[in-house]
């Protein structure tokens, strides 16, 4: 069984137990758990409270870590315990078919501040491509009997993840404490990923809107220069370049300069070529990108014969902004690569209007 934990005040020089007793309330615990998850151990970031399921039950609390993992918890209330991992385990079954964007839509029916503002508040960080490639469920509980201690080991060593945690009300005059134990290590039960899934964990894309970072720097690319001839970049080492490259013709681009923000939106017209090879359009007229003014450095050293070349991309602006003005806020998708499909809906939504594209389709 959980570690049973005693609580004695010894302020007085002669130590006084203090007596533990039932949560008075349970709907209250629950609010507490929503306001502060990190009472259950770590961060988590609530998605909703008494969620709707398929199948017309309601989850207690539906939350995210920083991960991506989905947490279900389930107060005990007045059900049986055994009854209650039942019911938790029924719940796991409908979590694991939920798509990036259905995660979205129920965070986005109970909260006003957008899910990427949210988590990168609650994380530090923004969030992961994938929402729900794992789930854990907990029962929250004061007691279990031993035949529930037994179903809940017995189910964690098939690596179902499921894990039992008790809180101790303790009052002390005005003074109220809780205490939390857990029925297994935390470190043995896994987040569950396992089983077919009704739809994908990333949101859906919408065929033509790509992210493309530019990694300005101090004697290397310059913004000024891809503004003025109409291009995006990335060199240095094949990893770099390696995703520009595969820019298709045509893709809409946001293009977007690490710790600045997104500074332009345009469109491709060409495949990427070697910065010596690339050709942009000046009055009409295709020129060599190399033999123009430029601003910035796009020659890179030899490492080890790795193909350490800058390549360029063609690009027709359709709007741009001076790095000083770019769109910079919180919970925006950024990504070390230099170029990915931007799925982010928060995100599009935002450039869409800072770029004035509000009619452009998601």
């Amino acid at each position: 069984m959980a570690l049973e934990i005693g609580l004695w005040r010894v302020d007085s020089g002669t130590p006084v137990r203090v007596g533990a007793s039932t949560f008075p309330l349970e709907a209250r615990l629950e609010e507490l758990i929503q306001s502060d998850p990190t009472i259950l151990g770590e961060p988590l970031l609530v998605v909703g409270r008494q969620v709707p399921t398929a199948f017309g039950k309601f989850i207690d609390l539906l939350a995210v870590g920083a991960d991506g993992t989905m947490h279900v918890l389930e107060l005990k209330r007045d059900r049986t315990p055994r009854e209650v991992v039942a019911q938790v385990l029924d719940y796991g079954s409908w979590v694991q078919g939920l798509s990036h964007s259905e995660v979205l839509d129920i965070f986005d029916s109970q909260h006003e501040a957008a899910f990427e503002v949210a988590f990168e508040e609650q994380f530090g960080t923004k969030p992961p491509d994938e929402l729900n490639g794992g789930h854990t469920l907990t029962v929250i509980a004061a007691d279990i009997d031993a035949a529930t201690e037994r179903i809940v080991t017995y189910l964690a060593g098939f690596d179902v993840p499921v894990n039992v945690v008790f809180f101790r009300y303790f009052r002390d005059d005005e003074r109220e404490y809780l205490a939390r134990s857990w029925l297994l290590d935390e470190t043995v039960v896994a987040p569950g990923g396992a089983g077919p899934k009704r739809g994908g964990t990333r949101e859906p894309w919408n065929g033509h809107d790509w992210y493309v970072s530019f990694g300005e720097y101090d004697g290397g690319r310059n913004w000024d220069d891809a503004r003025k001839y109409g291009f995006v970049s990335a060199g240095g080492r094949p990893w770099y370049s390696r995703t520009l490259r595969s820019l298709p013709v045509g893709a809409r681009i946001f293009t977007y300069i690490p710790q600045a923000g997104y500074v332009g939106v345009g469109t491709t017209t060409g495949e990427a070529s070697q910065f010596q090879d690339a050709l942009v359009t000046i009055d009409g007229e295709q020129l060599k990108l190399s033999d123009q003014p430029l601003a910035g450095n796009y020659h890179h050293p030899p490492v080890g014969g790795e193909d350490t070349a800058e390549y360029v991309v063609p690009v027709e602006w359709i709007t741009t902004k001076p790095r000083e003005l770019a769109v910079h806020e919180r919970g925006l998708f950024a990504n070390q690569n230099s170029a990915c499909k931007l799925r982010n809906r928060f995100t599009l939504n935002t450039l869409y209007t800072e770029f004035g594209l509000e009619d452009a389709e998601l």
